[in-house]
């Protein structure tokens, strides 16, 4: 019997965008299910009782949540090709603590205004440095291929250009080897085609800014 696959989705967020990448470097076939966060559905409220988010994963009846978490157990239960974890103990916790590092710490350059503001700006610069140090010379962080940390950090790719619009600033002039390495990364179709247009993203954040009072 085939695998039942659903995920429960909201287009602009990063941490779907993750779960559907991997998706599709697995070539899984899914229905997805996109929520409405202002009111979400009794399904989601169901198979995620304790956050209340997506993404979740509905495999065979049976719910995953959290991103990166859902990653890894996609990379565990679909191992075929495309392995985005390492089976080198030393390796793969390498992989799992970067990938934790990365969060949603550009939030605040979109949500904030004046000084509190320029210091999410350089917060958001320092963590990137230190993601393109440890990138150093690579294509991917996974080496020759994407792996687990490129498909945590990839679906920000395409938040940068709210968070520079917003904040008035260039990631690129800052960590212009980060942005190769996105580049390369928006070359594969598994990752271009589950990452939404920045423009909409922008879009979308400018209703949501206006929403709160921000603008």
């Amino acid at each position: 019997m085939a695998d039942e696959v659903v995920l429960l989705d909201f287009w602009p967020s990063a941490f779907a965008m993750r779960v559907r990448i991997a998706l599709a470097l697995k070539g899984i076939k899914y229905e997805n299910k996109l929520e409405d966060l202002r009111d979400k559905s009794p399904l989601l409220l169901k198979m995620n009782p304790v956050h209340k988010k997506i993404p979740v994963l509905i495999h065979n009846g049976k719910p995953i949540c959290e991103s990166l978490i859902i990653v890894q157990y996609i990379d565990d239960v679909w191992k075929g090709e495309s392995p985005l974890l390492s089976s080198d103990p030393y390796q793969r916790a390498q992989a799992l603590f970067w990938a934790d590092f990365i969060c949603n710490w550009a939030r605040k350059v979109c949500m904030t205004k004046g000084e509190e503001q320029e210091t999410a700006k350089k917060e958001l610069i320092e963590c990137l440095k230190v993601l393109e140090g440890e990138l150093g010379d690579k294509p991917y962080f996974g080496g020759e291929n994407l792996g687990f940390v490129d498909v945590a950090l990839v679906p920000f790719y395409c938040w940068f250009y709210s968070y520079e619009t917003c904040g008035n600033f260039s990631i690129e002039a800052e960590c212009p080897t980060l942005i190769g390495w996105a580049k390369r990364c928006m070359e594969k179709e598994s990752v271009s085609n589950s990452l939404p247009d920045e423009h909409k993203v922008y879009r979308y954040l400018l209703q949501v800014r206006k929403r709160i009072g921000i603008e």
